[in-house]
């Protein structure tokens, strides 16, 4: 290697990364506050330097240069000068080599070494000492891809209606790693997601968008390799341009591993399924001030990451994970703008859900809805027709939002899981809740999101998910049981809204066990029928479990692995009828609010009934023992299109079978949660004075004219 750098020939300020051109590579990195950067080129294997070039600028933040007659494939890092003052935010050592930000593809698995840090480790002055040995033998390097092309067939994806979507959160190892008939070799990979097997139960459940667990390049917490255990969940991300290759059938080579990702979303959209990708742009590996200089910190921390007002060089840290990302600066959003875009154009997806959201939208007054990076967001072209769904809280003190998210964001609503779960979980008991509070989320938390011009489906109801219990767990145990995470049972949610009616844990007491399946069964139902954009926790449709761990993150094993072997196939049967019938009924999917209230003629109309057959009044509501209650939704009549009948659903959250007096007119069953009524029922019969309503179930009656 040259002893000095050679001088690259000028290139262009954008776009940001390594992109081949005109027969060579034009290079852009953002950093406002650096003296000099330098390009550091690889042989093919990444570990020989072969040469030095210094980048032109900076230009309103930006080094660029080109390089004729290099081509895709070449290896490279950077090398960025200037000041060493932590206590200013600036933490530059030129002795570190740096991954680009924006690499397509990233060469060598990362080590967690003393010499990727920027200071001395174990040094008196900690974070304010100085490094001086050269990691570059070990880092993570870049190479540079061909011109992109659009993904195949992405302007021509699945555009399910809004009112239509089912999410179904899902990790792309989880879900096929045991699936019989997706072939060993394909297993808990992209192409296994893609296999005829995992099509044919996405489409036999009747779900349309699969909300993928990050899938972008992350590495593991290095706390965690000392305990044998791995990120599994991926929110750790270094490569926000790159497929994990951790889920690829060839993980070394980068390439195939771009290409595989792009076949998954390809061959789910040729089966009318949508992609949705959970993206992590609130933190990234390199942790607080004591964290390594991998990436960011080392091409410009005042920018990339967000500070404290000391003089100490400390970093807020509103995600909890030691550092956040200063979404706020104008080339960082440019950076989350061009990444989200590549996704989209490039590698295909629908959409994204965005991990703790209000990071993006905190400004120097804390978080704001018309924050720039939202402006930004929901001006863009390419953007503006994916789904865009926020996690509304982050860790900050102010770091609960929920309903404040701007324009077509989806949120996740955190309120209506506690409460269907208090609802069926916990009646009669300190913990239940009153019926209108049950309503209130069963039409779509109208006090959250009827504002703005926003609709009902802006609510993701949801009663389980990745962070938290599984389904058949919370019906199981009433306390976490996170031993196996090598923390002292000290993390995850305590006091989650469980039970396990009775025996913690696996029970062979026949009673026992229809009671949990019997309330499964109640807020699978809840879940399915309320307003709003329904989203289901893979796995909980065949009753898996995770031996109640509720914050299985770190278990890349048949603990957090989806147990087909055991799969209770009667409740996904069930789960699959209640899809079923949301999709015959357009009046369980609203895109307004006129359905939750009594207006004009014509519109859809709700009217909330007690068991004795009369509208609820304030002594119903307030009535705090009362668990039952009914909604009536009458649909709005058309002249263009058959009227839809209109529809009873009926709640029994109580212990006891009561009589329900039904409204005038003729009924027939469609759906019993509590699988009682069917023996009896008949689809053909006519109800037309009562219904004796089993206890803790839910039950569906259709008008018949």
């Amino acid at each position: 290697m040259d002893s000095f750098p050679a001088t690259a020939m000028p290139g262009r300020c954008e776009p940001m990364g390594a992109h081949a051109r005109d027969g060579g590579v034009n290079f852009a990195v953002f950093s406002q506050n650096a003296q000099r950067v330098e390009l550091c080129l690889f042989d093919a294997t990444g570990t020989t330097e072969l040469r030095r070039y210094e980048l032109h600028g900076p230009h309103d933040g930006v080094f660029n240069g080109f390089l004729p007659g290099i081509a895709p494939g070449q290896v490279y890092g950077l090398r960025v000068h200037g000041p060493y003052d932590p206590c200013n935010g600036h933490r530059f050592n030129a002795h570190k080599l740096l991954l680009d930000p924006c690499a397509r593809e990233i060469v060598g698995r990362f080590e967690w070494r003393p010499e990727h840090h920027g200071y001395q480790l174990g040094h008196p002055d900690g974070p304010h000492s100085f490094d001086v040995r050269d990691n570059a033998a070990t880092a993570l390097k870049a190479r540079v891809t061909p011109a992109g092309v659009p993904a195949r067939g992405w302007l021509n994806a699945p555009r399910i209606d809004p009112a239509d979507v089912v999410l179904y959160e899902v990790h792309v190892k989880g879900f096929s790693q045991q699936l019989p008939g997706v072939p060993p070799e394909l297993r808990g990979t992209y192409a296994g997601l893609a296999h005829p097997a995992s099509i044919a139960h996405f489409k036999a459940l009747g779900v349309t968008t699969l909300s993928l667990l990050p899938v972008q390049y992350h590495v593991d917490e290095p706390a965690l390799g000392g305990r044998g255990l791995t990120n599994y969940w991926g929110y750790n991300t270094l490569g926000f341009f790159c497929p994990d290759p951790r889920l690829a059938t060839t993980p070394d080579d980068p390439s195939a591993v771009n290409a595989e990702f792009r076949a998954m979303v390809a061959t789910l959209h040729e089966h009318g399924l949508e992609v949705v990708l959970d993206v992590v742009y609130n933190h990234t590996p390199e942790g607080n001030e004591q964290g390594p200089t991998i990436s960011f910190r080392g091409i410009d921390n005042a920018s990339w990451y967000r500070l404290m007002p000391d003089d100490a060089g400390h970093f807020e840290n509103s995600t909890g994970c030691g550092n956040t990302v200063n979404v706020a600066h104008p080339h960082v959003t440019q950076f989350v703008l061009d990444s989200l875009r590549y996704w989209v154009q490039e590698m295909g997806v629908d959409g994204f859900r965005f991990d703790l959201a209000p990071v993006l939208g905190r400004t120097k007054v804390g978080f704001q809805p018309d924050a720039p990076f939202f402006t930004a967001l929901r001006q863009d072209p390419i953007l503006a027709r994916v789904h865009l769904i926020a996690e509304p809280w982050d860790a900050a003190p102010d770091g609960y939002q929920v309903g404040r998210f701007p324009g077509r964001f989806l949120e996740w609503n955190d309120k209506f899981r506690d409460t269907v779960r208090r609802y069926w979980l916990h009646s009669g008991t300190p913990q239940a809740i009153p019926r209108g509070e049950l309503a209130r989320r069963f039409t779509a938390s109208s006090d959250l999101f009827n504002h703005g011009q926003r609709t009902p489906l802006a609510s993701v109801n949801f009663i389980a998910v990745h962070d938290g219990y599984t389904l058949a767990d919370l019906t199981s145990y009433a306390r976490k049981h996170n031993e196996a995470n090598g923390e002292g049972n000290r993390d995850g949610r305590d006091g989650e809204p469980s039970a396990n009616f009775g025996v913690e844990g696996p029970t062979g007491d026949a009673r026992m066990l229809a009671s949990r399946a019997r309330v499964r069964r109640a807020m699978m139902a809840t879940l399915l029928l309320a307003q709003g954009t329904p989203m289901l926790c893979a796995g909980d449709e065949i009753g898996n479990s995770q031996q109640g761990n509720n914050n299985a993150y770190c278990h890349d094993s048949p603990l957090t692995w989806l147990d087909w072997p055991t799969a209770d196939t009667g409740f996904l049967r069930f789960t699959a009828d209640v899809l079923a019938l949301r999709r015959a009924h357009a009046t369980l999917r609203p895109g307004d609010w006129r359905s939750t209230a009594a207006v004009g003629a014509g519109a859809p109309r709700l009217t909330w009934l007690s068991p004795r057959g009369d509208e609820m009044g304030a002594v119903d509501w307030n009535d705090q023992k009362a668990q039952a209650f009914a909604c009536r939704i009458d649909p709005a009549p058309s002249a263009a299109t058959p009227v839809d009948p209109a529809l009873l659903v009926i709640f029994n959250g109580e212990d006891r079978a009561l009589d329900f007096r039904l409204p005038a007119g003729f009924w027939q069953l469609a759906l019993d949660s509590s699988l009682e009524l069917h023996g009896e029922i008949f689809p053909d019969t006519v109800l037309t004075q009562s219904l004796h309503l089993p206890a803790r179930s839910l039950v569906v009656l259709r008008s018949k004219s």
